[in-house]
């Protein structure tokens, strides 16, 4: 898991949604974040960072802020989400139903 931070020159949102369309194209992209007040993307996943910096700087002014490996706890995040959603969406519960005929000697049915 990689984690690439760049900072792109990008006036309108109409740029920045061309942005995200091209790294998005890339495969292995985890996910995606934009801050547009301070001009930065961020980029995780497994995908190679070289190609994405330079198909951005075919469009628009792009800086490497920085390039590392992802950070351990944010799976540790994808984890709590889920485990919140099951407790909030808990599982169907399943009921048997038993004909009386394979139950002769059953007293409630």
């Amino acid at each position: 898991m990689m984690k690439l931070v760049v900072k792109v020159n990008l006036h309108n949102d109409r740029d920045r949604s061309k942005a995200m369309q091209v790294v998005s194209g890339f495969g292995g992209i985890g996910s995606l974040n934009m801050d547009m007040n301070d001009s930065k993307l961020t980029v995780s996943g497994d995908f190679d960072p070289v190609k994405v910096v330079n198909k951005l700087r075919k469009s628009w002014p792009t800086e490497i802020v920085s390039v590392g490996p992802a950070k351990a706890d944010d799976g540790k995040k994808n984890e709590d989400l889920v485990k919140a959603y099951e407790a909030y969406y808990s599982p169907p519960l399943t009921y048997y139903y038993m004909p009386h005929e394979e139950t002769p000697n059953c007293v409630i049915c």
